[in-house]
């Protein structure tokens, strides 16, 4: 009877860890970047900073965050899963490498701004 409870109690176990690992894996492995992975979208975001999409969406619209983003499911090579978003109070700009070496970064497309309806989030006073 010991044992029966005992094996149950295993097989679960390693059933569950099996289900955490897995998730781990298919899910979240492909939206987390690794240490090499951190540092090459802090160049990217310098390489956008210095784009000149950047600079004409820094004429027109108040800049209120940039952020970077990776999704290997996404398909692609190298360096196309990286992002770089450009968030202003009218609309958020997305941003990719535009060619295999990315010697530049361009606006390829947009999306809707949380900022349109709400105030930065930041708790400091202005």
């Amino acid at each position: 009877m010991k044992n029966k409870i005992f094996i149950t109690v295993l097989m679960i176990s390693i059933g569950f860890n099996l289900l955490l690992f897995g998730r781990w894996f298919i899910f979240e492995h492909a939206y987390e970047p690794s240490k090499s992975e951190q540092v090459i979208l802090s160049e990217m975001v310098q390489k956008t900073v210095e784009s000149q999409d950047y600079e004409k969406i820094a004429e027109k619209e108040k800049i209120i965050a940039i952020d970077t983003s990776l999704d290997k499911n996404e398909g692609g090579a190298f360096p196309y899963y990286f992002g770089v978003s450009v968030r202003t109070d009218k609309q958020t700009y997305l941003f990719s490498c535009n060619n295999d070496q990315c010697s530049d970064m361009e606006n390829q497309g947009w999306t809707y701004s949380i900022y349109q309806n709400e105030s930065p989030r930041i708790p400091f006073k202005q």
